[in-house]
This record gives structure tokens, sequence and C-alpha cells, in this order.
């Protein structure tokens, strides 16, 4: 025999299944909607977050300090915190649902993320993590040519070729941002409801922003905006705005992938 016991309870990812059950059946690639609705999502963000205003701001104060805190922990610990981003976000979109469906939330929400499919959300936070480095190397690729070249034409061509390479590097690099944001945005919640793995659930968030450009960009245009006035007060702004982003990536989760 194999030692299995026939008689013992399933250990099937119940928790998950419900999770992916309340959310309804998966739309692969996502649906596109209306451009009017970058609006309502922040919208209904906030609405997520006065369910429950004073633990979405402890759990915004408790990332920020295991963040600060991980930071300050030369290489490792930065890399600690890159590759577990996905699952924090994931413990905090699954807050939403759980507000959603009438329960409480409390702190041990930002950790419910390792309950899951962990594995799986590290490897989003991993391939995230590649794209930036990916573009990290060829900005300096492109400062370096073109500091070689400035450099053959003496000190008047270095400065000019140096301050083009930087402007040059610096578009490029703001470019090719876009992409690695768009195929990491929806890749936690597709991991953690619908159980889908890393490498589709990023191909997934990919094509559903590039079908959603306008509504994103009116989004992220309401974002920096609401960014900039939550700066003001020494940034404890975003102790709001953070959960209210979150709580407006869930909702717009489920109107772009949910049946």
């Amino acid at each position: 025999t194999d030692g299995s016991n026939p008689y013992a309870s399933p250990t099937a990812n119940v928790a998950g299944e419900e999770s992916a059950a309340a959310m309804g059946g998966l739309i692969e690639n996502g649906r596109a909607v209306d451009a009017g609705r970058g609006t309502a999502w922040i919208s209904a963000g906030f609405e997520i977050f006065m369910k429950a205003p004073g633990m979405w701001v402890l759990i915004a104060l408790l990332y920020m300090v295991i963040s600060v805190v991980g930071g300050a922990i030369p290489i490792l610990g930065s890399l600690a915190i890159a590759l577990l981003g996905s699952v924090f976000m994931a413990g905090m979109l699954l807050g939403c649902q759980t507000l959603e469906n009438g329960g409480a939330l409390d702190v041990s929400t930002l950790f419910e993320g390792f309950k899951r499919d962990v594995g799986q959300l590290v490897l989003v936070s991993l391939l995230g993590l590649v794209g930036m480095v990916v573009i990290v190397i060829v900005i300096g690729l492109i400062m370096a040519v073109f500091g070689g070249l400035g450099a053959l034409g003496g000190r008047s061509g270095f400065g000019m070729m140096a301050v083009a390479g930087m402007l040059i590097a610096l578009l490029l690099g703001l470019a090719l941002m876009v992409p690695v944001a768009m195929a990491i945005w929806f890749a936690p919640a597709l991991v953690v409801f619908h159980g889908v793995e890393a490498v589709s659930a990023v191909k997934q968030s990919f094509a559903a922003c590039l079908k959603n450009m306008v509504p994103f960009l009116i989004w992220g245009a309401i974002a920096f905006v609401l960014a900039i006035v939550a700066m003001i007060p020494l940034g404890l702004g975003f102790l709001v705005l953070g959960p209210v982003l979150v709580g407006s990536l869930y909702v717009s989760y489920q109107e772009i992938f949910c049946a």
C-alpha cells in the first residue's frame, strides 16, 4: 500500500474553492468595460474602505512597517519584501471579499495570502522583479553607450551625449514599466480567487489591461491626483489611499474577469 489513510479528511484547498465559488466563473483574458468604469472603481474602493476604516488603516500601517523594517535589511530584506508583495496583496484582496460577504476584517487579513497558493504568488512577484531588473539593465546599457559615444567627442560632446542618454533611458524605462505593471496588476487576484498559475495569470492580466487601456488611464489619472494629496500630510494619506486603491483593484477584477 502507499500508506495513505482512506478515512482521512480531504486535503483540498477548501478556502480557495469557496473564494472562487463566491467570485463566479473566470472569463479568461477578461472582458472590455466602459471607459467610465475607471472613475467608478475608485468610488467603489472608497466604499469598501468605509466598511472598516479603522482596521484598513491599521493593516496599511502594519504593511508599511513590515516594508520599512524589511527594506532596512541589506539585500535579503529588500528581496524578501519584493517577493512577498503579491502575497500581501492577495491577503488584502481577500479582505475585500470578506467585507463584501458581510464578514469582519482583522489584522490577520494581511497574512491570508500565506494560506493560499503562496508559491504561485511569490512566482508572480518574481516575474515582476525579473521584468524590472531587465528594464534597469536596458537603461544602464543605453546610458553607457551614449556616455561612450560622448567620450569620443571630447568633454563637450560627452556632456551632451550623457544628458541625451539619460533622457532617452528615462523615457524608455517609463515606457517599459507600463507593460510590466499591466502583467502583474491582476495576477495576484487571478491566483488567489481562481487558482490560475502564475505564468498564465501574468499573461491574462496583461491581456485584460490591454483591452481596458482607457478606463485604466482614467483610473491612473485620478489615482495620481489622489497620491499627490495623500503626500501632503507627511504621506499619512496613503494609509487611506492604499486600501482604497486595493478595493478599486478588487472591484475592477470582478467586473473584468468574473462571469
